[in-house]
């Protein structure tokens, strides 16, 4: 028999554990896998020979795969490193597969987004390169939901859940007071908006807003930002907005990021408060009471208020990728296929990795109304679905009970 290994990449989502629990379990229970290990942040705990075994952790404790379902982050840490070139220098992938072999390790499994696609990319290149008989497979994660081939990302549905919810909330705390004020709420999203859309969810038979929601895929005017918050103003005396951290201006370029910005090994611009830069427009624009709230990382780790549908689902694809690979399939992806709307249905595929990788799925131009400052039902009827259902989370002393992530935190 031979072993599999096991990594997670690049930003959290709060299910990204549900399908490490599906991948462990399916492993498991697989007769054509002995040993199942993980590598601790990502592909660099493969570099770094710094792997756990997951079958001592989980195999007689079963009750551990539950309570991994619904602990936040990433139980194996994470990474955001970006492989060289295979054509220019082989180095780090000789010594993965040097580590593949010493362990033998013929199922590797990677969960994660954009970034992540690329290094299951390159990791399957080098394979078929040089006859080395290990199945790769890519695992979807991303709660902006911008990755091709696959319906949506595990991890979407439930960030979309909380920023409706907190969106919900923050017009519950805004309505209080009777001063004219505009609220700004930003929302992950470097250039895919579909996490700042779902904020139109909180929309209801008696909250109207999110009453202006402003994404990426579309140019930005700060002219026509400032007159839609004055025409929203004859009517209404508290504004909020929802507005994608990556938005940018005609020319493309992010209204957040500074002059001297730099960007990270992934070539992404580090932005500097979208929030923040428009408040400042606002107030001496505007002259009223004016607020900017940043979700930040509560959006990707909120495992409280997570979608049920999101979790069975990243679950379900962890056990998937196991069934894939030992049937023989590698370089792909695992993804979902929306069968049906009302009610939701789904199939599980998967997606040849260079049809995924380095790739970006934004938000159709249909989905997003004519004045570029809301969206239409068409999205509203694609995101709700994946929202729903709430896990059964066990508690103690008030708090959820998460599994030790100890060994993240302990420096030999």
């Amino acid at each position: 028999m031979s072993n599999c290994l096991i990594a997670q990449s690049g930003g959290p989502t709060s299910v990204i554990n549900a399908s490490l629990s599906g991948i462990i379990s399916a492993a498991l229970d697989n007769p054509k896998i002995h040993t199942v290990y993980g590598a601790i942040n990502g592909i660099q705990g493969v570099l770094n020979h710094n792997l756990i075994n997951l079958t001592s952790i989980f195999s007689n404790e079963k009750n551990k795969l539950e309570t991994l379902k619904t602990t936040p982050a990433m139980f194996l840490g994470s990474c955001r490193y970006k492989l060289s070139n295979i054509d220019n220098d082989e180095t780090e992938y000789k010594l993965i597969f040097d580590v593949f072999k010493r362990k033998n390790i013929k199922y590797f499994f990677y969960i994660g987004g954009n970034d992540s696609m690329d290094t299951v990319l390159k990791l399957s290149t080098y394979a078929q390169k040089n006859n080395l008989d290990v199945k790769i497979m890519g695992i979807p994660k991303t709660i902006d939901n911008d990755l091709f081939g696959t319906d949506h990302t595990p991890g979407f549905g439930s960030a979309a859940k909380f920023v409706a919810t907190t969106m919900l909330e923050i017009a519950y705390d805004t309505y209080i007071y009777d001063i004219p004020s505009v609220t700004i709420v930003e929302i992950m999203g470097r250039n895919a908006g579909w996490l700042t859309a779902a904020s139109a969810l909180a929309r209801n038979e008696y909250n109207t807003s999110p009453d202006l929601i402003y994404l990426p895929e579309v140019p930005f005017s700060i002219y026509d930002f400032l007159n839609d918050i004055k025409a929203i103003q004859k009517n209404k005396k508290n504004v909020i907005i929802a507005v994608s951290e990556g938005i940018k201006d005609e020319n493309g370029n992010y209204i957040a990021a500074s002059e001297n910005s730099i960007s990270d090994k992934f070539g992404h611009a580090k932005l500097s408060g979208t929030g923040k830069t428009l408040e400042h427009i606002v107030s001496k624009s505007l002259k009223c009471k004016v607020r900017s709230i940043e979700l930040n990382v509560l959006q990707r780790s909120a495992v409280h208020i997570s979608s049920l549908n999101d979790i069975t689902e990243a679950n379900l694809v962890g056990n998937k990728a196991v069934e894939y690979a030992v049937d023989g399939h590698t370089g792909k992806m695992v993804s979902i296929i929306r069968t049906n709307n009302v009610p939701y249905e789904y199939t599980i595929d998967c997606v040849e990795i260079s049809k995924v990788a380095n790739k970006e799925k934004l938000i159709p131009r249909e989905w997003i109304n004519k004045e570029c400052n809301d969206i239409t039902n068409n999205l509203v009827e694609y995101v709700a679905p994946l929202t729903y259902g709430e896990p059964n989370i066990e508690y103690k002393n008030g708090l959820p009970v998460y599994l030790d992530i100890s060994h993240l935190t302990n420096h030999n």
